[in-house]
């Protein structure tokens, strides 16, 4: 696909970009060289190819979902300015 001056100028206003007059062919280009390799990518036959999460078939290491520290809420609320019923009393910022 080949884009020419007035598509780049198209897709610089609608993204509100302000793309210099000299560098429009040079993007043109470069936008261009990226949608041919769009369209070689989507050209390649995927239908007996099973989805992956990782291309390298990693597993991911797991830690062992275990408590390690223990309530400490009493404490961390004794420098609360105030308090109610073991939650942090806030100031109100919206009426």
């Amino acid at each position: 696909m080949s884009l020419d001056r007035t598509d780049v100028e198209k897709i610089a206003h609608l993204a509100r970009l302000n793309i210099a007059g000299q560098d429009i062919q040079e993007y043109a280009e470069n936008l261009s060289n990226i949608l041919d390799l769009v369209d070689q990518m989507q050209a390649v036959d995927t239908h007996d190819i099973a989805p992956m999460a990782h291309p390298m078939d990693a597993i991911q290491r797991l830690r062992i979902d275990e408590v390690t520290e223990g309530n400490q809420r009493d404490h961390l609320q004794t420098v609360a300015p105030a308090v109610e019923a073991g939650l942090f009393q806030v100031p109100k910022v919206i009426e």
